[in-house]
């Protein structure tokens, strides 16, 4: 257990942002949230580009629910992505907000 207040706050502040696992999850993790966000994105490309009509469209010819899905898998490969960015393993470092270094440039 942690010796001080502070030591505790840091470890709980490190908690909510980083999930930490064994090296061969973390693969599993990177590959497969990448491909699935990658395919999420472009199916919600290909789905606005169908409902629009290549942007050609007026707005009463917009199909509004593959307009809505496609924004949908947009927006749900982004937050695959973005919460897979939280693993890491035990042998990475720390944010930079942990960092020993100093953050003067010159």
């Amino acid at each position: 257990m942690s010796d001080t207040p502070e030591d505790e706050a840091d470890a709980r502040a490190e908690g909510a942002r980083d999930v930490v696992v064994p090296l061969r999850v973390y693969k599993a993790v990177t590959v497969f949230s990448t491909l699935f966000a990658v395919v999420f994105v472009l199916a919600g490309f290909v789905l606005l580009d169908t409902a629009t009509n290549r942007a050609t469209a007026e707005v009463s010819e917009i199909d509004p629910v593959l307009a809505i899905l496609g924004l949908g898998l947009l927006v749900g490969g982004s937050a695959v992505y973005a919460f897979s960015t939280r693993f890491r393993t035990e042998g990475m470092g720390k944010s930079k907000d942990e960092s020993d270094e100093s953050s003067d440039n010159g």
